[in-house]
């Protein structure tokens, strides 16, 4: 009776091979000078820069949820990657920190080079928009724990900031003002409630058209999470910034009170934005209560700016479509809702 192989048992070395060495002249288009090592070493080495005086590394790790379902339902797999990147450096930025390097992690059930190649595209780029470095990484090819065609992805990134420099809302006030700027789209939560609104609902196929949204099903879902570093960086440079809050999963109602401080609320007014036409539908499509739109979605903010109100000028004027989305009262660190949604300028990238 002849052996099993490893092939036979669902694993290909010779296909992960190949996408290491795809992967190679991926990473290296985004090495800076600091990276000290390549891709195949069993760790990344990086130099932090010694012009930093008193370097603070500030590290964060997350995933692109059910969005992936979207990716296999398309086909599309070469934006999941910077969905994945500028999540996880919008997560360092909002401490102050720059991006050093990130590292990624793919696990598939049966590994297509060409898919991995696809995916690390994604990343590869969005790392050279972000000015970071992928430092490595891993590929898993894990037959009978994921199904054919499907894989997930997750992703790790390292940044740095001056200790002085930390952002950790201790600054923010009564009285300062809030600030919203614009998401993208879903970027990369509450897909799993879109789904279930789109696909089971609304018997939509993703290829499916819609006049409201000017896009196919998929294409909506599918926009790529924006990352907030360039429009940031020059207000955290001028000391602008007191407090930030990436919109991720739990929306303005649970991501707002994390930059709080002790005695301090938000209060946002929702007349002061219109709720893109994305969210909008999909409401409409589910019957979802205002209030699980807002800890579901971001709702068309994908980022929120505690400033000074002698400051609040000047920022506005610095970030393109940014609005005045409510001021900093008195409180138990809670978000507060005021006005009607839809009487104000629209929130879109």
């Amino acid at each position: 009776m002849a052996g099993i192989d490893y092939r036979q048992s669902g694993v290909n070395i010779d296909a992960g091979n190949e996408v290491v060495r795809r992967i190679k002249a991926l990473a290296r288009g985004t090495y800076t000078t600091n990276v000290l090592s390549g891709v195949g070493s069993f760790g990344g080495l990086f130099r932090v820069d010694p012009s930093f005086k008193e370097p603070v590394l500030v590290a964060s790790a997350d995933g692109v949820g059910t969005k992936l379902k979207l990716a296999f339902m398309t086909g599309v797999h070469n934006t999941i990657g910077a969905d994945l990147v500028n999540h996880c450096v919008n997560d360092i930025l909002v401490q102050g920190a720059t991006p050093l390097f990130f590292l990624d992690y793919l696990a598939t059930g049966r590994l297509s080079p060409d898919v991995a190649e696809q995916i690390v595209t994604g990343v590869a780029r969005a790392c050279g928009e972000n000015g970071c470095a992928l430092l490595g990484g891993e590929t898993a090819e894990m037959p009978g724990f994921y199904a054919d065609g499907e894989y997930d992805v997750a992703g790790f990134v390292v940044g740095v900031v001056e200790r002085p420099r930390v952002i950790d809302g201790s600054r923010i006030a009564a009285g300062d003002v809030l600030i919203g700027v614009p998401s993208s789209g879903l970027h990369t939560n509450g897909y799993s409630l879109a789904r279930a609104i789109v696909f089971d609902a609304l018997k939509l196929d993703v290829d499916v058209h819609v006049g409201e949204l000017g896009a196919t099903v998929g294409e909506a879902l599918m926009r790529t999470h924006r990352s907030y570093l360039h429009d940031v960086q020059p207000l955290l440079a001028a000391g602008a910034i007191k407090g930030m809050a990436h919109i991720t999963g739990g929306g303005l109602t649970e991501n707002t009170p994390r930059m709080l401080p002790e005695g301090t609320s938000a209060s946002i007014d929702r007349a002061s934005w219109t709720v893109p036409p994305l969210f909008q539908w999909l409401q409409r499509g589910g019957g979802i209560a205002d209030a699980e739109m807002l800890r579901a979605f971001n709702m068309g903010v994908g980022l929120v700016l505690a400033v000074a109100e002698a400051d609040a000028a000047a920022v506005l004027g610095a970030i393109p479509g940014s609005w005045a989305l409510g001021h900093v009262v008195p409180g138990d660190r809670r978000v507060r809702y005021t006005g009607r949604a839809g009487a104000g300028a629209a929130a879109t990238a």
